[in-house]
């Protein structure tokens, strides 16, 4: 290993030439070991200063660094969330598409793993029209031209539960004298997505010129 301090002590002995030392020479030895600890040091300290330079092999604050850099505090990292999944989605938001209908599918996708609904009144695509997709149950909803730069989204929260135990009312495996229950909030579980992350999600995606009507459902 490069970095280490008995490989680095090998490699400075190896540059001195053999003839000017015995084979055993303590004193080299104790000098070039303390140089070989302090490279050593520098060298493993630059190997994680280059990782943080590229966010696919950044961590720990260097990426909530580089989540501020991009979007502010629009990405803020969840509760316990671990450097992997918090990279993955830094990177997802990076390269995702904007300001179009599959920019907004795209970006609740990545975010909740569902594919959420979206209606545009004036597409004839989502409303039909005479001769065209038209009957009651065919197509999503009644059109109208009143709505210009405006369309409705019906975002799904993510299936997984935010634990392995995580149960209601009713609902095991938790409940009152039957197995672990405890009041809390969703946002207090790691890698859950709360409602606003997925308002945040929408809005960051849609054109400044446009409304997104949003419901968030199960």
């Amino acid at each position: 290993m490069i970095g280490d301090m008995n490989d680095m002590l090998v490699r400075l002995k190896s540059l001195l030439p053999p003839r000017w030392f015995a084979d055993k020479a303590p004193m080299r030895d104790a000098v070039l070991t303390g140089l070989a600890s302090a490279w050593s040091g520098i060298y493993s300290l630059l190997t994680k200063v280059r990782a943080q330079t590229r966010i696919a092999t950044a961590s720990g604050v260097f990426l909530d660094i580089a989540a501020q850099d991009y979007f502010g505090g629009a990405l803020p990292r969840r509760a316990a969330e671990a450097d992997t999944a918090y990279s993955q989605r830094i990177r997802d938001n990076l390269l995702s598409p904007r300001a179009t209908r599959a920019a907004v599918t795209q970006a609740l996708v990545n975010l909740t793993g569902r594919t959420p609904a979206v209606f545009e009144p004036r597409n004839a695509t989502d409303t039909g029209g005479y001769s065209v997709n038209l009957g009651y149950n065919m197509v999503g909803g009644y059109g109208s031209l009143k709505l210009p730069y405006q369309f409705m989204v019906t975002a799904y929260r993510p299936n997984s539960l935010p634990v392995s135990n995580a149960g209601g009312y009713d609902v095991g495996p938790g409940g009152y004298n039957t197995g672990p229950l405890a009041y809390a909030d969703m946002s207090e579980f790691a890698g859950t997505v709360s409602d606003g992350e997925i308002y945040a999600a929408i809005a960051a995606v849609t054109p400044t010129t446009s409304i997104a009507w949003t419901k968030i459902s199960n």
